[in-house]
């Protein structure tokens, strides 16, 4: 697989706090210069990115990020907010405490609820799985099948680990085959993003393969 081919899975990625639209705008740039999937950015900065960019590339934020453990309604306030101001994806942080109590179907609401007010867009739920236990990865597959969700993403890459070539296989395993995974935090090389996909990604979370591609 070529540079090309991985950037075009490539959501484009700034999420750090200090995020200025001078950077966020850059991020466009290069992401319709390199073709990638989306570029993925803070909720602050979605309608003038979506202005920016127009059709010519998807913009992706996140909701109830990094740790996931806002109300249900705030982040079904903050998603359907983003899709007032142009977002085309979504990437939610699911409720770490519910998971770990084995709420499993107070995870699964809270989705739904979410995949309900993208009207049709993409979502991606991120289930953070250096946080979970293997047998907690198994649960959370699951339930991200039955929620509608279109994608799992592997990590907010703000926690204690980012994605494994194990939890894309472990999630592969045992996601439902409508379900496509997201690997994201800590992958630096095109070598760690090729073998994201062979293990079973569809898409890649990424800051650094542009500028890699670029040198």
């Amino acid at each position: 697989m070529n540079k090309q081919e991985i950037l075009s899975r490539v959501d484009h990625t700034i999420l750090t706090p200090t995020a200025t639209w001078e950077q966020v705008k850059a991020i466009c740039d290069e992401g319709l210069e390199f073709g990638t999937a989306s570029v993925c950015i803070p909720p602050r900065y979605v309608k003038k990115a979506a202005e920016y960019v127009g059709n010519r590339l998807k913009v992706c934020t996140v909701i109830g990020f990094p740790n996931g453990y806002a109300t249900p309604e705030v982040k079904v306030f903050e998603t359907e907010d983003a899709i007032r101001n142009g977002a085309d994806e979504i990437d939610m942080v699911i409720n770490l405490g519910l998971a770990k109590a084995g709420d499993w179907e107070g995870v699964l609401q809270e989705i739904k609820a979410i995949k309900l007010s993208c009207k049709g867009r993409i979502l991606k739920v991120i289930v953070e799985a250096c946080q979970l236990t293997q047998e907690e990865k198994v649960a959370v597959c699951r339930v991200v099948s039955m929620s509608g969700a279109d994608f799992i993403k592997t990590s907010t890459g703000f926690s204690t680990g980012g994605a494994t070539v194990e939890d894309v296989k472990l999630f592969k395993e045992h996601i439902s085959p409508d379900v496509r995974i997201k690997a994201a935090g800590g992958i630096r090389t095109f070598e760690q993003a090729q073998a994201m996909i062979e293990a079973g990604a569809d898409r890649i979370g990424a800051s650094a393969l542009v500028a890699l591609a670029r040198a």
